[in-house]
C-alpha cells in the first residue's frame, strides 16, 4: 500500500497524460490495423510473389518514412503528430477498399499504409521520452505498455465481434478519440526533455553503448518473427487463445518490468528477458508436441515480452538519447522490430518443411548468444539514481527496524512496570499475621 502511494506520488500525471494517450492510442491502432491489413491481403490469394510485392512495398515505406519522420518531426513535432494521427484515421477507412481494388491500387495503399505507421512512430516514442524523467521512465514505460497490452486485448475482441468493415471503422473512431484527447491534454503539458543538439545516424552508430544494445535487439527481432509462423502452425486453434492470454500477461509484466527497471537498472531486466526467452524456446524444442509446454511457453513469453516492451520499446532509447533530439534513436531502435515483421511473410510458404525441434533449438541458441553483448553494455540508469534508491531503501528498512525495536522496548517496559506494580500491591497487602499484630498493637499501645 505504501509502495503504491509513493509511486503515485512520484508521477507527474498532468504532464505525463499527453504522452500516455499518444503512445497507447498509436500502438494499439498500429497492432490491430496491421493485423487487419495482413488478413485483407491474405484473402486476395495473390500467390507468394505478388503477396511479397505488396508486403515489401509496405515495409519499404515504413523504413523510408521512419527515417524521413526522424528528420522532419523534431522541427515541428506537435503539428507532425497531429497530422500523422489524422492520416491513420483516413488509412483505417481506405483499407476497406483493399478487396475490391486493382493490384496497382493495393500497391499504393500498401505504401501509404506503411507511411501512416512509420513516419510518426519514432516521434511518438521520442515525445514520451521527453515528457518523462529518467528515474521514472521505466515505471511510466511500463504503465504505457500495460495500457497498450490491455487496450489491444479489449479492442481486438470488439473488432472480432464487429467484423472487418465495422472493425476498421472502429479503429478510425479509436484514432479520432486519441487525437482529440491528445490535443486537449497537450495544451497543459510541460516538456521535461531539453534538446541540446542534433546528431547524425553515423554519430549515433559510432557509440559503443548503442551497438551493445542494438545488436541483441536485432537478433531478438529476427528470432522472434522467424519462429512466429512455426508457432502458428504448431499451436493451431490454440494460437488465437494464446495470443489473447499473452497480451494480458504482457500488460501485467510490463508494469512489473518497468518498476524493476527503475530500481535495479535496465540492463538486468533486459538480460533476464533474454534468458527467459532462451529457456522457453529450449523447452519447446524438447517438448513441442506436449500441450503443457505450450501453456508454459505462453506464460513465459508474455512475461518476457512485458519486460522487453517496458524497457526496449519505451525506456532504453530514451535513456541513451539524453540531451539529444531523440527521434533518430527511436528510428534505430524501432526499425529492427518493424522490418522483421516481413520475415514470416517470407517463411510462410516453406513452413511445412521446417522441423519445430530444429527451429526452436536455433532460436534458443541465438537468444542465449545475444546475452553476451549485454554483459558488456553499460547501465543506462544513472549510478547516482541507483545509489540514492539503495540508500533510501536502506534508510526505510532501518527506520522500520528502529520503530520495531522501540515498540518492543515500550512493550517490555509496560510489562515490567505492570509486574512491579503488581509486586508493590502484593507487598502492600497485609498477611493474616501482620493484621493480628497490628490489632494487638492498637489495643495495648
Amino acid at each position: 500500500m505504501d509502495n503504491a502511494m509513493s509511486i503515485n506520488k512520484g508521477i507527474a500525471w498532468r504532464e505525463f497524460a499527453p504522452a500516455l494517450v499518444l503512445v497507447s492510442n498509436s500502438l494499439v491502432w498500429y497492432a490491430l490495423a496491421y493485423s487487419m491489413f495482413n488478413s485483407l491481403i491474405g484473402e486476395l490469394r495473390l500467390g507468394p510473389f505478388l503477396n511479397n510485392v505488396l508486403f515489401g512495398a509496405y515495409y519499404f515505406a515504413i523504413a523510408v518514412s521512419a527515417i524521413l519522420g526522424g528528420w522532419l518531426f523534431p522541427r515541428a513535432r506537435k503539428t507532425g503528430l497531429v497530422s500523422w494521427m489524422a492520416l491513420g484515421t483516413v488509412m483505417s477507412i481506405v483499407l476497406l477498399t483493399v478487396p475490391t481494388n486493382s493490384l496497382l491500387m493495393n500497391f499504393l495503399i500498401s505504401v501509404f499504409f506503411g507511411v501512416s505507421i512509420g513516419i510518426g512512430l519514432p516521434s511518438t516514442l521520442a515525445y514520451f521520452a521527453d515528457l518523462t524523467r529518467i528515474e521514472k521512465r521505466g515505471l511510466l514505460g511500463g504503465i504505457a505498455w500495460s495500457a497498450v497490452g490491455f487496450g489491444i486485448l479489449i479492442l481486438a475482441v470488439l473488432v472480432i465481434i464487429a467484423g472487418t468493415t465495422l472493425g476498421l471503422e472502429l479503429l478510425a473512431i479509436w484514432r479520432v478519440i486519441g487525437l482529440a484527447f491528445f490535443l486537449l491534454l497537450s495544451k497543459v503539458k510541460q516538456e521535461f526533455g531539453i534538446v541540446k543538439r542534433f546528431e547524425g545516424y553515423r554519430q549515433i552508430l559510432a557509440r559503443r553503448d548503442i551497438i551493445l544494445y542494438l545488436v541483441p535487439w536485432i537478433m531478438f527481432s529476427i528470432v522472434n518473427f522467424a519462429v512466429t509462423p512455426i508457432l502458428t502452425k504448431l499451436f493451431g486453434d490454440f494460437s488465437a487463445f494464446a495470443g489473447f492470454v499473452e497480451f494480458a500477461i504482457t500488460g501485467v509484466f510490463a508494469l512489473v518490468g518497468g518498476i524493476l527497471a527503475d530500481r535495479v537498472g535496465r540492463k538486468r531486466i533486459v538480460i533476464t528477458g533474454f534468458i527467459i526467452l532462451g529457456f522457453e524456446n529450449a523447452l519447446l524444442s524438447l517438448f513441442y508436441s506436449n500441450p503443457i509446454s505450450w501453456y508454459i511457453y505462453v506464460g513465459l513469453d508474455g512475461a518476457a515480452w512485458g519486460m522487453f516492451a517496458a524497457v526496449f520499446f519505451m525506456t532504453l532509447w530514451g535513456d541513451l538519447s539524453e540531451g539529444f533530439a531523440r527521434e533518430k534513436y527511436y528510428v534505430l531502435g524501432g526499425l529492427p522490430y518493424l522490418l522483421a515483421g516481413f520475415i514470416p511473410i517470407l517463411i510462410n510458404p516453406f513452413v511445412d518443411s521446417i522441423e519445430p525441434y530444429a527451429a526452436f533449438s536455433l532460436a534458443s541458441f541465438f537468444l542465449f548468444v545475444a546475452v553476451l553483448p549485454l554483459v558488456y553494455a553499460p547501465e543506462t540508469l544513472p549510478e547516482k539514481t541507483m545509489k540514492d534508491r539503495d540508500l533510501k531503501s536502506y534508510l526505510e528498512k532501518a527506520e522500520k527496524l528502529v520503530q520495531k525495536e522501540i515498540g518492543k522496548n515500550k512493550k517490555q517496559g509496560m510489562e515490567k512496570t505492570k509486574k512491579e506494580n503488581e509486586e508493590a500491591k502484593e507487598e502492600a497487602q497485609e498477611s493474616p499475621e501482620d493484621e493480628e499484630a497490628r490489632k494487638l498493637a492498637e489495643k495495648y499501645y
